[in-house]
């Protein structure tokens, strides 16, 4: 996720470059040592930092995670519980969370379960070792990395011997991981409870949910405290050290030692016969294979009818081999042996003869990445740094592409050839100093970069607008802006940004940075433009969380404006039938950029007369939202598509592919056909009326760089498609035949 307008830049001397999650007592950023070590920063809120119970709270957080050091623990390298607002600096883990897992492939089972059960056995205890209980032991505290699980956020947890911070009537934990003694009396939790909890956890890592899930937190507390838990889908050999964990006596709850023999014999290892992982490094010449889905197998709904259950990922493809091949028939889905997908025939669907447009004569499939050589400027930076793109957009005949810790670079989007990359560094400025080059628009021959350059202490950020000649990438003018009240965006040729005193936006002419216009910012808001919305639009947020925020309309021709107010969590993503088109996040959700935010209602106003009407969605919608052609769009992580109307809140259809992690779904130019691409730049054709699955291939990503934040990116292009995934790949695709052969950039 990237930093809210509101978050510090640095804490404690760490450049915090992105914002990993936000809880009850703090928010976690992702930080840079100056070394360039990676950190995971937590920062308590303002509102509890003068608490002086929050404050202790805080306090014995850092001590309890300084007396735990282990493989499977995220330890403490810095922290200051005295600064204005207390912060803890951890060791960064790079993975998701078993929670995250979970939605996106499903259950675990065999070398995966035994690697996580194990590990959090040895987390726990050297946690306990420590004198210290976790007290909320669940899987988004569980982090999937490379070499085993991390266990993370001790922020209630307590020493054991230190009872003074646990109140009378106060219930602290997440009720369907949480032990009965939590519920009942909690001055007497202890070790056992973590066994409870662990039990429960590993019970929803086999199944997909947990052992006392139900409709609400207080029927959930009731079942933990009085019904035996539900374990249908866990193995025989399992199911009996489950239900001793989650006995409702702790003294009756197995020990870690006699937990980790019990585990390691119920799940021994595997065949060393076996492969273990299944790289992800492919050769660009590896064919794309496309393979049909049915309205069957895929999960797709008529209008008015409610989908059934969507079934775990591995189970729709339909491949009997899937739990076998484990990552490899996850990543490569249906069809990766060259075969089509069990239940189709060896080739694709008929489609009508004109759902596929004809390609530009000489056009041919081609596979690059953003760090290639160039034919002009200098050679590539960044291709092992910390990345949240790269972004990219079309214009004319070529592709523009920009990012954090890369230099812009023009491709051309018929050969894939690299015709420039831009030298932007000031004489004296290290690549390592450089935080981000964004391509911001495309006009007049000129393209215009956002650079933000940190200083060597990492503390301030210098952030100037670049005009660029479309041709060769040499420098036109340069501005320095002032981003303390608002961002800068790009529209009908014109880059608006801040002026030098950050409280008016100007607007510049491409090519010649002569200023056009200057409208003057509301008092007391930061105001950030909106890109997934056409149109210049830029939602400004008050400095305090009562008032309403602002949205400004913005004339490009010459910066007249109109205002809407409307509620702070809510977020614009189009028109519908002239009304700006707003929604609004479940209570749940927080609307924080996780991996699946969730959406309740839709608001729809009108910009000249203010008037509103709320549509409540049938149920609350996750997933990654867009507003294409008057239909709202979300893209699931776990690759399932849902279509909605924006008038009436209800599913018109749903659909399940086996991309992992897809971004958003966009239509082609002829309105017929949806795509979407994979983090491992896998891609999918649906049918745009009905959801039908079309087609989906193979990878083509050179790696798989799912750092949460980051998503592929699909362009059409005069019949074809351009893809970027993050880590930095480009390839086209030819809709009618996306089987043919790429030919290197």
């Amino acid at each position: 996720m990237t930093l809210h307008r509101d978050d510090p830049r640095s804490v404690g001397g760490y450049r915090l470059t992105d914002r990993l999650g936000a809880g009850g007592m703090g928010v976690v950023y992702r930080g840079r040592a100056r070394s360039g070590r990676e950190v995971a920063v937590k920062v308590v809120h303002a509102q509890y930092a003068q608490d002086p119970v929050f404050r202790a709270r805080f306090r014995q957080e850092i001590e309890a995670v300084r007396k735990v050091s282990g493989a499977f623990t995220a330890p403490v390298v810095d922290a200051d519980p005295e600064a204005d607002r207390p912060w803890m600096a951890t060791q960064y883990v790079p993975g998701r969370s078993l929670a995250e897992r979970i939605r996106a492939q499903g259950p675990l089972r065999d070398a995966e379960l035994r690697r996580l059960a194990l590990g959090l056995v040895e987390a726990l205890r050297d946690i306990h070792r420590a004198g210290v209980v976790h007290r909320d032991l669940k899987p988004a505290n569980v982090l999937m990395a490379e070499d085993g699980p991390r266990v993370i956020d001790f922020g209630i947890s307590r020493a054991t011997e230190n009872l003074t911070l646990t109140e009378t009537g106060q219930m602290i934990g997440t009720p369907p991981f949480m032990s009965p003694e939590q519920f009942t009396d909690a001055r007497s939790v202890g070790p056992a409870s973590d066994v409870f909890s662990l039990g429960a956890l590993l019970a929803y890592a086999m199944r997909g949910r947990g052992p006392f899930d139900a409709e609400s937190p207080y029927l959930t507390a009731y079942r933990v405290i009085n019904d035996e838990p539900v374990l249908d889908g866990v193995p025989r050999q399992l199911r009996t050290l489950l239900e001793r964990c989650l006995t409702k006596e702790r003294e009756g709850r197995p020990g870690l030692d006699e937990l980790a023999r019990e585990f390691a014999a119920a799940l021994p290892e595997p065949d060393p016969g076996d492969p273990a992982t299944v790289t992800l490094r492919l050769d660009p010449s590896d064919l794309a294979t496309m393979h049909p889905g049915t309205v069957a197998d895929r999960g797709t709904t008529q209008p008015g009818r409610r989908p059934g259950r969507v079934r775990p990922l591995l189970a729709a493809t339909g491949t009997v081999g899937a739990l076998a091949l484990g990552l490899a028939a996850y990543l490569l889905g249906p069809g990766a042996d060259g075969g089509a997908a069990p239940g189709g025939s060896a080739q694709p669907k008929a489609s009508a003869p004109t759902r596929w447009a004809s390609l530009p004569k000489g056009w041919q499939p081609w596979q690059t990445t953003v760090f290639e050589k160039a034919t002009r400027g200098p050679k590539a930076v960044g291709e092992n740094g910390a990345m949240t793109g790269p972004e990219c957009l079309l214009h004319e005949s070529a592709v523009y592409c920009g990012g954090d810790a890369m230099l812009p670079v023009r491709v051309d989007a018929l050969t894939g050839r690299t015709a420039w990359r831009a030298d932007l560094l000031p004489d004296g400025v290290s690549s390592d100093r450089l935080s981000s080059a964004a391509v911001l628009g495309v006009a007049d021959g000129a393209v215009v970069v956002r650079l933000v350059v940190s200083d060597e202490e990492w503390e301030n950020d210098e952030v100037s607008l670049i005009a660029l000649d479309v041709d060769n990438g040499a420098r036109l003018w340069t501005r320095s802006v002032n981003e303390t009240y608002a961002d800068s965006s790009f529209a009908d040729g014109l880059v608006v940004a801040p002026d030098d005193s950050g409280g008016s936006l100007v607007a510049r002419a491409a090519r010649t940075g002569e200023e056009r216009w200057t409208r003057k910012l509301p008092a007391g808001h930061y105001c950030t433009f909106l890109r997934n919305a056409s149109g210049l639009y830029t939602e400004c947020s008050p400095e305090t969380e009562t008032e309403n925020s602002l949205i400004l309309e913005l004339d490009a021709a010459d910066g007249s404006t109109r205002q809407v107010n409307v509620p702070i969590e809510s977020t614009l993503h189009g028109v519908v039938d002239g009304r700006l088109a707003f929604l609004q996040w479940a209570e749940d959700s927080g609307g924080l950029g996780a991996t699946d935010d969730a959406y309740e209602a839709i608001l729809l106003v009108d910009p000249d007369t203010g008037d509103r009407e709320r549509v409540r969605l049938a149920e609350n919608f996750a997933g990654h939202p867009a507003l294409t052609d008057g239909t709202l769009l979300f893209t699931m992580s776990n690759g399932v598509v849902r279509a909605v109307s924006p008038t009436t809140g209800k599913q018109l259809w749903e659909t399940a592919t086996t991309l992992e992690q897809p971004g958003r779904a966009v239509l082609d130019q002829r309105g017929r056909t949806l795509f979407l691409a994979s983090l491992s730049g896998r891609v999918a054709a649906l049918d745009a009326r009905k959801g039908t699955l079309l087609w989906e291939t193979r990878p083509r990503s050179a790696r798989v760089s799912a750092n949460g934040w980051a998503h592929p990116e699909v362009v059409p292009h005069e019949g074809g498609l351009i893809v970027v995934t993050p880590d930095g790949t480009l390839f086209t695709v030819d809709p009618g035949h996306p089987d043919r052969k790429p030919a290197a950039g």
